[in-house]
């Protein structure tokens, strides 16, 4: 009763009728049980009727806006400092609604991809103890899977928060909810944690327009626009480029490229619709690469007049198709069936070729049907099987990821911010935490767009100061025995370096706690404490390293050696379980010159000894999946890096 009277009273106060209507609706993440960014003005927008003066009330401040003649109406609130629950009232001539139990308090959120999707359910068998409490002061908000080819203004569902318990912690993310609940331990405030995240997702799919053309990727900004207006010329260039990184990187010549209908590769039958790995074919059984597929249809002059539609079914991860060598689609959504549309004028009389590329870049791959769904439809309303028939041929290795489609869900370039960052504002957040770079290994300019997306971000939020936590990705696959270039070394070293850039920015170094056969480690508390350490640092201003030992530089010792000089330690490094530090290479600037060494400890030194050969570059950590043993007296490790050597 007290709810709606206030609700009421507002009415009244404006001379409009109490009978509720179609209220005004806010914009952004406000709803029942939210955390409110505390000491920052609170920025409000949404619908109402056109014209119509609405009035917002919150904590005994009051404020009117009139909406404009599409229906949009802003207005501000002024800060508040922590604390709560509230009610925030809302009233205009076509309705009236209280959002209830509001908090104020610091707001984090945290993306990324399966890292950080990982729920606390998966996680927490490792970790028997950190069994979450009733915490009313802890507000949880899990933003649904959606992509979108333009910014949405709206989430596609409503947002619904919940205090955190046993129960509605089970199914969110692991690596933030425990970062939250150390920070409502530490900080003392009420935390809203908000998770936003999609597994398997490249960053530049989290990034707006203008992010991705201060990366570099203005061209994939331009496409995703005008596959918004036209998504048929859109696939018709995306096949383009797709044709010329082939021609750069195998050098075929044009019109001698695997997918012309007459290509001269080693075909082979495809012994079924299933993944290529359970073929029983040896050269198969651990491939990860590129596949050509191939399959000869009959078409009659009827059947070739008009479009038709191609219904290829799954592949695994990544295709890209041609018929009679024109691309006709392409996808990197392994669980969504392909239909691609073929215009009138693709088909012809007589023989036509179905031709498919399919990158493999992780686990099963190939063309998995299901065989009876497989076919092409003709305008007549007659179709043509194709789940069988088809013949494969291994495709030549070429340097660097193929491209991917900027519209697709995960893989492509801006499609996730659109639907799942954009529709968060109007809000303002204390920190973000940052656990994605997998996807992007093998892709140069990681640190241009972690930069990019952070500094949007903070515009976008209109929130400056806020800090950004940074998982540096954990260790997983074989154990090198030499040294070697490694992708996941190169993503590593660009998160540490955008740290370090970045006075209100910290590493997570997860080294120490990945799975050389699980890509998805479950320990995430320790992760969730790294990432707490981080926040404790840049948002509350304890004196602590946000990011524990970190490198400092490199400069020429006595004898040829190397002298390495480590920031934030706590009291002295230290060599796990051994009298040498381990895990560090002495490099020439030439490729391939990199060599093993081991060094001496003292407090915040390691000193490398010289091996008679040239030395600019020191690395350490630089595979995989490497061996290490150096950590600071808080057990946090040294994470890897790449730096020059000064004289």
């Amino acid at each position: 009763m007290r709810l709606l009277a206030s609700a009421s009273c507002l009415m009244l106060a404006l001379g409009l009728a109490t009978t509720a209507a179609a209220a005004p609706r806010l914009d952004g993440v406000l709803a029942d049980h939210a955390v409110i960014q505390r000491d920052q003005p609170i920025d409000l927008s949404g619908d109402a009727g056109a014209g119509e003066t609405v009035m917002i009330s919150l904590a005994g401040h009051t404020v009117t806006a009139k909406a404009t003649r599409d229906g949009r109406f802003t207005a501000q609130l002024p800060a508040l400092p922590a604390g709560g629950p509230y009610e925030l009232t809302i009233a205009a001539a076509s309705g009236a609604a209280v959002i209830r139990d509001i908090l104020i308090g610091d707001v984090y959120l945290c993306s990324g991809q399966s890292n950080m999707e990982l729920a606390v359910t998966d996680a927490q068998k490792l970790i028997p103890d950190a069994h979450p409490p009733l915490d009313d002061q802890l507000r949880l908000l899990t933003i649904a899977k959606v992509a979108a080819p333009a910014p949405l203004a709206r989430l596609s569902q409503p947002p619904r928060w919940v205090a955190a318990d046993n129960t509605s912690a089970q199914g969110f993310s692991a690596a933030c909810f425990y970062m939250a609940q150390a920070l409502r331990r530490t900080a003392k405030v009420p935390i809203g944690a908000i998770h936003s995240s999609w597994g398997g997702s490249r960053i530049s799919a989290w990034m707006s327009a203008p992010a991705l053309r201060s990366a570099g990727m203005g061209a994939e900004a331009d496409l995703l626009a005008l596959y918004a207006r036209d998504p048929a010329a859109a696939e018709r260039r995306a096949s383009g480029i797709w044709e010329d990184w082939w021609r750069a990187g195998s050098g075929d010549a044009r019109g001698r490229e695997p997918w012309q209908a007459d290509a001269a590769l080693d075909w082979q039958p495809v012994p079924a619709m299933t993944n290529f790995e359970t073929w029983g074919i040896p050269a198969l059984a651990d491939y990860n690469g590129m596949i050509w597929y191939q399959r000869t249809i009959d078409v009659t002059a009827e059947q070739a007049r008009g479009a038709a539609t191609l219904v290829l079914g799954m592949v695994d991860d990544a295709d890209r198709t041609w018929v009679n060598g024109v691309g006709v689609g392409g996808s990197s959504l392994a669980a969504q069936s392909r239909v691609y549309a073929l215009p009138a004028g693709t088909l012809k009389a007589g023989r036509n070729v179905i031709t498919v590329n399919d990158d493999d870049v992780y686990a099963y791959g190939g063309m998995t049907g299901p065989a009876d769904t497989m076919r092409v439809t003709f305008a007549d309303g007659s179709s043509v099987p194709i789940g069988s028939g088809w013949r494969y041929a291994i495709a030549k290795r070429l340097p660097g990821a193929a491209p991917r489609v900027p519209w697709d869900d995960i893989n492509g370039a801006g499609t996730l911010y659109n639907a799942m960052i954009a529709p968060l504002s109007p809000m303002h957040i204390a920190g973000i935490a940052w656990y994605q770079g997998e996807s992007d290994t093998g892709i140069p300019g990681y640190d241009r767009r972690l930069s990019a997306l952070i500094a949007d971000w903070r515009r976008r939020f209109a929130s400056p100061r806020a800090a950004a936590g940074i998982v540096q990705l954990a260790s997983y696959g074989t154990p090198e025995i030499a040294p070697s270039d490694s992708g996941w070394g190169i993503v590593r070293d660009a998160q540490r370096r955008v740290a370090a850039a970045d006075p209100l920015a910290g590493i997570a170094v997860a080294l120490d706690i990945g799975d050389v056969l699980d890509i998805h480690p479950g320990e995430k508390h320790e992760v969730g404490q790294r990432l707490a350490r981080v926040m404790r640092a840049a948002v509350y201003k304890e004196s602590i390293a946000a990011s524990g030992p970190t490198i400092a530089g490199a400069h020429a010792a006595a004898g040829g050696g190397v002298a390495l000089q480590f920031a934030g330690v706590t009291g002295a490094l230290h060599a796990r379980g051994a009298d040498r530090a381990i895990g560090f290479q002495l490099c020439d600037a030439a490729p391939g010159s990199c060599r093993y060494a081991s060094g001496t400890v003292a407090e915040t030194t390691v000193t490398l000894p010289g091996d008679g050969k040239p030395v600019t570059r020191v690395r350490y950590a630089w595979a995989d999946s490497p061996a290490t043993n150096l950590a600071d007296e808080a057990q946090l490790p040294v994470g890897t890096f790449e730096v020059p050597v000064t004289r």
